[in-house]
């Protein structure tokens, strides 16, 4: 009989107790995982949604950047406007690669869900937005043929959600134009599967706001000094400038402020996990005095005992750790629901980003401090003298 099968054994005596400290340790690496996977999924969907605006610096009219800058990766309404020929303007500065002007636009549907809701319309330039977007692809139809069309490209899930196909009618509640759908867009995973796109011209002319914007998308060519640029911009009357690299560190400032204090419930979850393993196998080390004072009696050593009640630690922690980092692979999506109803902004994509090198990590740390809380249990077995405990069994 190996070392491993009599640890193993012991640990069955007692299956309810090393089931609830399994149980723990399983716990302690599913928080664990699940918000090393979080941290990492949130990262790469960030950067994704910054990445696919297709700009470097927006500008929006006076009023809240990191409120702008939301509403704008997510698609909503509420936005202040700015004066068209800001454009020229900006155009002047030499770090200037490329600029798209954006037009959204809000309007009450009744018709949509159970007591209406807003539809969100986004007027965008023919010339220059397709470029900004070159990762979005047609299912069906092309862009506009320019901007003074009554035409209208669909984001997948809009026009699921319109059912409409290239060549239908878009209604517009309160609009008496016909609009025409020219183009439906792949799913591209981001904010733009739930837009629907309309020549800039068109949405100044059908909602009355003619030389308005409520965004300027800026690309910057390639080795310019954006900071530069930004402070001559910020000169610029009635308008905001919100640089994407700084909404992306403020973003993931708050949210590293939340996960701190996360991690710290998880280091005390940690923390009585291992404590439970220490309960646990000190118990069982008591319960078996005279047994391994019996073996040691038979030639053990004190190493032999030490290896076999470290072993035990080693396999609860196995056990328990390969449970949780299971576990939180089953209730990624979930724990990603959770995240998305509780944050005021989340991104596109898995929140919940787990692999083999997060669970790898989460499964060691874990391992690592059982073992190294199993090593005063199993130093007391080795300590035990033969002769005082078959004595004390006796007595």
């Amino acid at each position: 009989m190996t070392i491993y099968t009599i640890a193993y054994k012991n640990l069955l005596r007692k299956k309810t107790r090393t089931a609830l400290t399994a149980g723990g340790i399983a716990l302690s690496a599913w928080v664990l995982a699940t918000l090393l996977g979080f941290n990492r999924g949130y990262q790469q969907g960030l950067n994704k949604d910054i990445d696919n605006m297709g700009f470097q610096v927006l500008l929006t009219a006076k009023g809240c950047p990191y409120e702008a800058a939301t509403l704008m990766l997510k698609g909503g309404v509420g936005l202040r406007y700015m004066p068209a020929d800001v454009v020229k303007t900006v155009f002047k500065n030499p770090e200037v690669d490329k600029v798209t002007p954006m037009l959204m636009h809000g309007v009450f549907d009744p018709n949509k869900g159970e007591n209406g809701a807003i539809a969100a319309y986004l007027g965008v330039d023919a010339a220059s937005f397709p470029g900004m977007k070159p990762y979005l692809d047609f299912k069906q139809g092309g862009w506009f043929t320019d901007n003074q069309a009554y035409e209208a490209v669909l984001g997948y899930e809009a026009a699921e959600l319109e059912q409409r196909e290239v060549g239908d009618k878009l209604l517009i509640p309160g609009v008496a134009r016909d609009i025409r759908v020219v183009g439906i867009l792949n799913r591209s995973g981001t904010q733009d599967d739930g837009t629907i796109f309309l020549p800039i011209t068109t949405v100044q002319n059908l909602f009355n706001r003619r030389g308005m914007l409520t965004g300027l998308g800026i690309r910057v060519k390639k080795g310019a000094d954006i900071s530069a640029l930004e402070n001559r911009l910020y000169d610029l009357p009635d308008v905001q400038v919100v640089s994407m690299a700084q909404v992306k560190s403020t973003i993931m400032n708050l949210v590293n402020s939340a996960r701190v204090i996360v991690l710290g419930i998880a280091g005390i979850a940690i923390i009585i996990a291992m404590a439970g393993v220490i309960n646990t196998i000190l118990m069982s080390v008591m319960e078996r005095y005279a047994e391994i004072g019996i073996i040691k009696s038979m030639g053990a050593l004190p190493l032999d005992i030490f290896r076999m009640i470290w072993m035990e630690t080693a396999l609860l922690c196995g056990f328990g750790g390969a449970a949780g980092i299971g576990l939180a692979f089953v209730t990624a999506r979930l724990a990603e629901a959770a995240v998305r109803y509780f944050l005021p902004y989340a991104p596109n994509g898995a929140l919940v980003a787990l692999d083999w090198r997060i669970s790898g990590f989460a499964f060691l740390l874990i391992t690592a401090g059982g073992l190294a809380s199993g090593i005063y249990p199993a130093w007391r077995a080795a300590r035990v003298r033969p002769l005082e405990a078959i004595r004390s069994e006796g007595e």
